[in-house]
Formats: structure tokens, C-alpha cells, sequence
């Protein structure tokens, strides 16, 4: 018996090999399931929630992804606990802002879509590989982005070609750029760029580069009413992920926890944060 017997309701575009890209044949088979193939009415962009800072920092053994937990919609705080920074695949990391429904819907597209294509060819895509298809996808969405739901990730990973972090970030017609040393996006980026601006250095080790993103997202929470700060009160602290050569870890929020109590405690002495040495 053929499998097309077997399995009689099953289209044709099921049975052969197709393509190694996901989303193309989602929209050959089911265009409906995908972020861009929806049209909003008007107004429906201004109650939808949004995700807000991401930051990361490369050190020579690799590259740390950090995001505060606020949603906002509008002046309130729409989720206090949204997690924002995810594992793409076993050696990369995706941190989104913009509009929080579309964003986590992209993310775990793009994470099928990176397991869709190992499985088709029989090995992963580079690093540069995968930002290039996240691309595709921002690209995609640009309709969505037009109507208000603007999505903008910020993509990191270790490069097992080069031995190193790399850091890569878009604009929302799906531009894709390569950042050096670090990088912020979300309506904090501003803040948490001027903060690492003084307090990066290129001999990083893993827990130094996180305290100092850390840092960075606690500058951003000080001027950017949407942008999380810590919430000792309630525990709830960033997510941060290591990309190395040992894949994607999280950092325990244990961790997390105990870095934060220091940050927040010289703070009391110094509120506006460490000092940059001169020299």
C-alpha cells in the first residue's frame, strides 16, 4: 500500500521532501497560521501588550542575552513576569521587544524553523544562517508592522565556525546588522547602551559580562518607565541566557538574585552606578 493510501486525508504537500524552510511551506500549505498573513482593525496595536529592553555582551568565551520581565500597555503595566529572552537552538539565543503576542508567536516559529531545517538537510544552519532566516521572518511581518505590532529581536549566539559570540540586530523591514562587543534594543536601549558604553571590557569573563548587563537593565528600569527593574519584593528578575561553546544555559535565578542584592546595595551609596575608570 502507498503512503498516500495510508493515509488518504492527507494533502500531497505533506508526502515529498519540499523545502528546509519552515515557514515557506507553511505558506504553501496553511498561509493562515503565520503573524503576517493577519489584518487588525485600527486601534487594536494601541491595546496590545509590548515587551520592552534587551541586552547583550560578548566575552571572549561567548555572548550573554538579558531582558527585563515588564509588558506595558499604554501607561500600564500589562505583565510584570513576561519573559522575553528564549534558546533559538542548542547555540543561540532570541530576545524580543515590540509587541509582545506576535514577538513570543515569532519566536517559536523561528525555533521550528531552525529544527525544521536540521532535519531536512541533516545538519544545523550557521550562526549567520540563522540570522538571516530570522530576517526573512521580520521581513515577513512588515504588514503587522505597519499597522502598530512592530516586532524587533535582538539575536546572539556562539558561532562554532569562528569560536566566538557574535551579536546580531534588525529593523523592522527585517534589515539584519552585526553588532560588536554589545548591543541593546527595546525602549530602553538607549539607556542600557550608555550604561555598558563605560562599564564594558573586552577581557569579560561569563559572570562579569552578566553583572555588567545587569547593570546596564537596571540604568535602563532608572529612566524608562517601561522597562522592569528588579522586584526583590516579588523575586522577579531578568532572564539571562549564556551562549558558549557548551550551548545555551540559563543563568539560575539563584544567580540572578544574588548579583542583583549587590547591585541594588551599592546603588544605595552611589544611585546612579559605578564609575568607569579613566584610564
Amino acid at each position: 500500500m502507498s503512503p498516500t493510501a495510508r493515509l488518504p486525508g492527507l494533502p500531497a504537500e505533506y508526502l515529498r521532501a519540499g523545502t528546509s524552510s519552515f515557514t515557506d511551506f507553511a505558506a504553501e500549505v496553511a498561509p493562515n497560521v503565520l503573524p503576517g498573513a493577519r489584518t487588525l482593525s485600527a486601534g487594536v496595536a494601541e491595546l496590545a501588550p509590548h515587551g520592552t529592553t534587551i541586552v547583550a555582551a560578548t566575552y571572549p568565551g561567548g555572548v550573554v542575552v538579558a531582558g527585563d520581565r515588564r509588558a506595558t500597555m499604554g501607561n500600564v503595566i500589562a505583565q510584570r513576569d513576561i519573559q522575553k529572552v528564549f534558546p533559538a537552538d542548542e547555540f543561540s539565543v532570541v530576545g524580543i521587544a515590540g509587541a509582545a503576542g506576535i514577538a513570543v508567536e515569532l519566536v517559536g516559529l523561528f525555533q521550528v524553523e531552525l529544527e525544521h531545517y536540521e532535519k531536512i538537510e541533516g545538519a544545523p544552519l550557521s550562526l549567520v544562517g540563522k540570522a538571516n532566516r530570522l530576517a526573512t521572518m521580520i521581513r515577513q511581518n512588515l504588514g503587522l508592522a505597519m499597522q502598530g505590532l512592530v516586532v524587533v529581536p535582538l539575536f546572539a549566539g556562539w558561532d562554532v565556525a569562528t569560536e566566538e559570540g557574535r551579536i546580531f540586530s534588525y529593523d523592522a523591514t527585517g534589515g539584519r546588522y552585526e553588532e560588536h562587543a554589545f548591543f541593546s534594543v527595546g525602549s530602553g536601549s538607549v539607556f542600557a547602551r550608555g550604561a555598558l558604553k563605560k562599564l564594558y571590557r573586552p577581557d569579560f569573563d561569563a559572570p562579569s559580562a552578566t553583572l555588567a548587563v545587569l547593570q546596564a537593565l537596571y540604568d535602563a528600569a532608572d529612566d524608562d518607565s517601561a522597562t522592569g527593574g528588579p522586584d526583590l519584593a516579588r523575586r522577579i528578575f531578568p532572564v539571562v541566557l549564556v551562549a558558549s561553546a557548551d550551548g545555551v544555559q540559563r543563568v539560575p535565578d539563584s544567580e540572578i538574585e544574588t548579583m542583583i542584592e549587590a547591585v541594588v546595595a551599592s546603588r544605595r551609596q552611589r544611585p546612579d552606578g559605578p564609575a568607569a575608570p579613566l584610564t
